[in-house]
């Protein structure tokens, strides 16, 4: 059966409009605006809510380079108690993404979560090759944990969320706080992560079409990403997939399309963190291709991974907690 015709019939509506996705690699600049575009021409409600608060701060990392990261800042107005906190990752194939094209995922987590979310704007290959991703991320959320007080965020409640290539720095970031001791996030989500570099999977050769995020583009960007092709040293910060120990890892989240060329990576992923007695749920979605429910979030199947994303970040971040007051003079 050819690819479009596997596709749940809802989205393939949608997908049938998508453009080539071309080499993201050859010319960054126009490939972030037409990534830009492609965000603002997706489906759902782009107005900012009137109810969520948005700032942008500059968040100055903790090792000697005193080099600064930007975040942006979404809370609820009028909240009356700390808050659980998110970290949140964009996506973009390490080389497009930026905050304000996820700023409706964002506002929607605030509001179907009840929450805080930190968006990291971190530096983009191939101008910023690997470590720069990681290393943003996980200042971001060291300055989470430092500034929760005063963000009016519970620090013993706080969530690493990422899509794609965010999701595998979602994952990177974990293992590095768990490696580095600094902080302990509560929960991990990385959904449809781009985990693994090799590409040897059988998802990774049989997902070609050029109009969703497939196997020529993902090697092109791992290739940015890394600086190089990649070879046995690649580390596992970088392709967290490549960690040989995955435990002591926050209870983990885990979704991704029968459709999605990262499938087989994310599926043993979830697999190995099982074993790794790190209590895990993963779903797998039938018909779905890669950013199905921010490309096309008003299929009924959307919908309803939507629904189930939420709740299990509301399970891990609200479930049996005491809610301590928050005093806004306190921010």
């Amino acid at each position: 059966m050819e690819f479009v015709e596997r596709i749940d019939p809802e989205l393939r509506e949608s997908f049938l409009r998508f453009p080539i996705l071309g080499d993201l690699t050859l010319d960054p600049p126009r490939a972030r605006r037409l990534s830009a575009e492609a965000f603002e021409g997706a489906g759902g409600d782009k107005r900012p809510s009137p109810d969520i608060a948005r700032r942008d701060l500059l968040v100055t990392r903790s090792d000697t380079s005193g080099m600064q990261v930007s975040v942006r800042v979404y809370e609820p107005l009028g909240r009356s108690a700390l808050l659980p906190g998110i970290l949140f990752i964009h996506g973009g194939g390490f080389v497009c993404g930026t905050p304000a094209e996820f700023d409706s995922f964002c506002d929607h987590l605030v509001e179907a979560v009840d929450a805080v979310v930190v968006s990291v704007a971190y530096r983009l290959a191939p101008e910023h090759p690997f470590p720069a991703g990681p290393e943003d991320a996980y200042a971001a959320l060291k300055w989470l944990f430092a500034s929760a007080d005063r963000v009016g965020v519970d620090s013993s409640r706080i969530a690493i969320v990422g899509t794609s290539a965010g999701g595998g720095i979602a994952a990177a970031v974990a293992l590095i706080a768990r490696d580095r001791g600094e902080v302990e996030p509560s929960f991990l989500m990385p959904l449809y992560a781009a985990l693994d570099d090799r590409h040897t999977t059988q998802s990774s050769r049989e997902i070609t079409d050029p109009r969703t995020w497939n196997r020529h583009v993902s090697l092109r960007a791992w290739k940015a990403y890394l600086g190089y092709g990649g070879d046995e040293s690649v580390s596992s910060y970088a392709a967290p997939a490549r960690a040989t120990d995955l435990s002591r890892l926050p209870p983990t989240f885990m979704m991704v399309g029968e459709l999605d060329l990262l499938r087989d990576e994310n599926l043993e992923f979830a697999s190995r963190l099982v074993r790794s007695s790190v209590p895990t749920e993963f779903l797998l979605v039938p018909g779905a291709y890669h950013a199905f429910e921010v490309l096309a979030p008003a299929a009924r199947i959307s919908r309803e991974v939507i629904d189930a994303r939420d709740e299990a970040l509301r399970r891990a971040l609200h479930l049996h907690r005491h809610h301590s007051p928050f005093r806004p003079g306190d921010a």
